[in-house]
């Protein structure tokens, strides 16, 4: 019966949907446990890049059963647009292959709105989201007015549900301009032909996961995001608004804690965000620039510039520990060849102390100067790389420090974004 749980062990884009890709040749099921259309997973399929938002990232592989978990907040047009356009890449999206949990709740037109509004209304406010209206749809569930997933099969059910949380907005609405102000029956007709295309994929997925479990078939857990994002555990209030750690996975999915059999956490060899909050490693002017496009670090939903900086061995330890991580997956080691140093932050220096666990005060965080250890680096093109052995020396020996230092075997290096290019060190302890 194994369960794996795949988690970002920095603040997200760290190459979770690549891995799940590879780690799903070997699944029977992959779940998506938390977050919403605000995430994006690129995956290759045929040689191209394909980014999913709410499709798990085990949908490629035409034996593979995707679940979207009832931790999901399902943006239901977003949803279809998905599913059109892998349909159009000749991906097979069938009933028998997408499940949708009747728990999960949906983000309605407005939650959009009500999600640029805040980013809009000023510096002190802006958490720097992708205005996809996830937070305010888990405001709403977390208000006990949130329409969920299931409401779309009783229309009237649906009309009632949806006026609750309509009329808690009057006041948001009447602020518009009149003819920004949306329509309550536009949106209550147009989730209804919603609900005639996505009933058949929606099923109590908590019962059918748990029997899945059961049965021995094997099981990855996919989050969004990463730790430092979490709501409780990341750099509040800088952070999503769902729990994107190891905990997470279990509220999100139905699955209970004694299912699950390990934890991976995934990392880049480097470090890198989006959106505002603090990063102690950030690179500034030509470094970071430099960085990024070595990495092609733009987001997959938004397309932002994400900002970069050298690997943080404090919050990838902190990570592991809040996740209970049982091996860490490492990708990207390739974007740093062609360094003469490599630099790890080992720990941080603030007002004259050392600190080498993850602070929970933002302020704090934002004054913290990273102490650096430098190793040298390597000029060879790792692409090319099949095997651990074929890594040059002073590569390994930087793969063996992240190990020293945030206390969790490395079980995967990525030297390339195919599936081809995932090296597995020796001794590490197996995924599954």
């Amino acid at each position: 019966m194994p369960v794996v749980v795949v988690v970002g062990a920095q603040w997200g884009d760290e190459g979770k949907g690549a891995m799940v890709d590879s780690l799903a040749r070997e699944a029977d099921i992959v779940v998506r446990f938390q977050g919403g259309a605000n995430a994006g997973h690129t995956v290759i399929y045929k040689g191209k890049p394909v980014a999913l938002h709410l499709i798990p990232s085990g949908i490629t592989h035409e034996h593979t059963v995707c679940v979207i978990g009832n931790g999901v907040v399902v943006d239901p047009k977003a949803l279809l647009e998905e599913i059109d356009a892998l349909s159009s890449l000749g991906i097979s999206i069938t009933p028998e292959r997408l499940r949708i949990s009747d728990r999960a709740h949906l983000t309605l037109p407005y939650h959009r709105m009500l999600d640029t509004a805040r980013e809009m209304a000023g510096a002190r406010l802006r958490l720097g989201t992708t205005r996809r209206g996830v937070g305010p749809t888990y405001v709403d569930k977390v208000d006990r007015v949130g329409v969920r997933v299931g409401d779309l099969r009783h229309p009237k059910r649906l009309e009632e549900k949806l006026r609750t949380n309509w009329e808690q907005k009057q006041a948001f609405f009447n602020a518009l301009p009149p003819d920004d102000r949306p329509d309550f029956n536009e949106i209550l007709d147009e989730l209804l032909q919603y609900a005639q295309k996505l009933s058949p994929y929606i099923c109590d997925t908590v019962m059918w996961l748990n029997e899945q479990a059961d049965a021995g078939k094997r099981i990855l857990l996919e989050g969004a995001q990463g730790t430092g994002l979490d709501v409780d555990f990341g750099t509040y209030p800088f952070v999503t608004s769902s729990n994107t750690t190891a905990g997470g996975a279990c509220t999100g999915s139905g699955l209970p804690p004694t299912k699950i059999t390990s934890v991976l956490g995934i990392a880049k060899a480097y470090t890198t965000r989006v959106g505002e909050g603090p990063f102690p490693t950030e690179l500034q002017g030509e470094e970071q620039i430099k960085l990024r496009e070595k990495g092609r670090e733009y987001g997959a939903t938004t397309g932002r510039p994400r900002r970069c900086g050298w690997f943080d061995a404090v919050l990838v330890r902190y990570s592991a520990i809040v996740n209970g991580c049982t091996a860490i997956a490492l990708t990207k080691l390739d974007v740093l060849s062609g360094y003469p140093e490599v630099k790890i932050c080992v720990a941080y220096r603030w007002r004259g102390e050392i600190l080498t666990t993850f602070p929970a005060e933002v302020c704090v965080l934002e004054e913290v100067e990273p102490v650096y250890e430098t190793l040298p680096g390597w000029d060879e093109n790792l692409t090319q790389c099949k095997s651990w052995e074929q890594l040059p020396a002073n590569a390994q020996r930087f793969v063996m420090r992240l190990q020293e230092l945030t206390g969790v075997p490395i079980a995967t290096v990525s030297v390339g974004p195919e599936r081809s290019c995932v090296i597995s060190v020796p001794d590490a302890p197996p995924i599954w």
